[in-house]
Order: C-alpha cells, then sequence, then structure tokens
C-alpha cells in the first residue's frame, strides 16, 4: 500500500506538532489542550474594575479628609456657641441687674396719653 503525497504532508506536519508540543511545559499542554484563549473583553473589563477600584479609593481618602474637615468646623461651631451662650447670660445679668437698680421713672404726661 503506498502512501500519497498529501498523506504524507499531514503525517509529517502532525509529527511536527508533537515533537513541539512535547517541548512545551505541562501547564502550556494543559491550556493547549482546552483550547484557551485570551479573551480581550475580559482583560478590558478587569482593567476597567481596576481603574474604578483606583477612583473609589481616591473618592474615599477625599470623603475622609472632608469628614474630619466638617467635624473641626463643628468642633468651632460647638465653641462658638458656648461662647455666645456665656455672653448672652451676662448681658442678661446685666440687663437685669441694671433693671433692678435703676429707679423707675415716671411717665411724662405725653407718653401715658400714647
Amino acid at each position: 500500500m503506498t502512501i500519497s503525497p498529501s498523506q504524507q504532508a499531514s503525517t509529517s506536519s502532525s509529527s511536527s506538532k508533537e515533537a513541539c508540543g512535547s517541548s512545551l511545559p505541562r501547564w502550556r499542554l494543559l491550556l493547549q489542550t482546552l483550547n484557551w484563549r485570551r479573551n480581550p473583553d475580559i482583560e478590558k473589563q478587569i482593567s476597567a474594575s481596576r481603574l474604578r477600584a483606583k477612583q473609589l479609593e481616591s473618592e474615599t481618602e477625599q470623603l475622609r479628609k472632608e469628614s474630619l474637615r466638617v467635624r473641626s468646623e463643628t468642633e468651632q461651631i460647638k465653641k462658638e456657641n458656648a461662647r455666645l451662650a456665656e455672653l448672652n447670660s451676662r448681658l442678661d445679668a446685666i440687663v437685669f441687674s441694671s433693671a433692678t437698680n435703676s429707679t423707675p421713672t415716671k411717665p411724662t404726661p405725653s407718653e401715658s396719653e400714647m
């Protein structure tokens, strides 16, 4: 039985594939047998996810700084409110003491007509 030239070419190419495949590491052979290919869409999604994660980290840091600033402002406002409350109570005390120390004035005739 004779082998045709086309059969010889296919036989030699498959034997060269086997020889080339045997030189690959085992994990590459496994990937080759699974017919694994890189998926550019998944790579883009991974890249976009990583970029979004960095953006979220940046936003989180900005929000943390803003939160600290707001807390500081709140403390300042509380101190200012306490100071104003103290001044208000002093003012009330002054008004009360001036009202009790002063003699009541008699209304003038023009004021009583009003």
